[in-house]
């Protein structure tokens, strides 16, 4: 993640694909198959963002913007990465 105290969409890219993995490893014994997988990547995400994105987004929040995301993301059909297209319209509504 970058130095500065701006967090960007590349910022926020970097550390879904870190909380994926993590988050992965947590399941290993499934798969990493977790149906609440949002409420876990929620915590993890609040504990490394604090107010980088220029708030302190609560866990329901975060909940939601990645309920949000996934959603809009499998309404696309879009086959491009889905780490920076979730962090984008993710912090779009963060800072909106």
């Amino acid at each position: 993640m970058a130095d500065s105290e701006e967090f960007t969409p590349k910022d926020l890219a970097e550390l879904l694909m870190e909380t994926g993995h993590h988050h992965h490893q947590a399941y290993i014994s499934a798969d990493g198959v977790d149906p609440e997988w949002a409420l876990w990547y929620s915590g993890y995400l609040q504990s490394r963002m604090w107010d980088r994105a220029g708030v302190i987004p609560t866990r329901s929040r975060l909940i939601q913007l990645l309920l949000n995301a996934e959603e809009s993301y499998n309404a696309s059909g879009s086959s491009d990465p889905w780490p920076p297209i979730y962090a984008a319209q993710m912090l779009a509504a963060l800072n909106g």
